[in-house]
């Protein structure tokens, strides 16, 4: 069981939209429950917003800056869940991408 928390301003916005976006799609795919927390504090990836939460580590982008499908498959391998939700869980992730990048596109 992986442990979810998105850490979010009020109201949510772009990363923080897509960061709870991608714990949806890790609730249906890993039969887990997320949590979405709101904060005041700016702090992206680490305590404050805009973050995604494995196991009580904030997931570190690649990049430095957003969050990607990839990263977060990452940080579910580092976590220890098995591979074999791997496949449909990288398109599933896809989703809440392709969302964010239609609005602000």
């Amino acid at each position: 069981m992986v442990d979810i928390q998105v850490i979010s301003q009020q109201p949510p916005g772009g990363r923080c939209t897509l960061y709870a976006g991608y714990a949806d799609v890790l609730e249906r795919y890993l039969k887990a429950s997320a949590k979405l927390i709101f904060s005041t504090t700016r702090d992206a990836h680490g305590e404050g917003f805009p973050s995604l939460w494995l196991n009580g580590a904030a997931v570190q982008p690649e990049d430095g800056v957003i969050l990607m499908p990839a990263d977060v498959l990452a940080g579910l391998k580092a976590h220890g869940v098995p591979g074999e939700v791997m496949p449909g869980l990288a398109e599933a992730l896809e989703a809440p991408l392709d969302r964010m990048l239609e609005e602000e596109g």
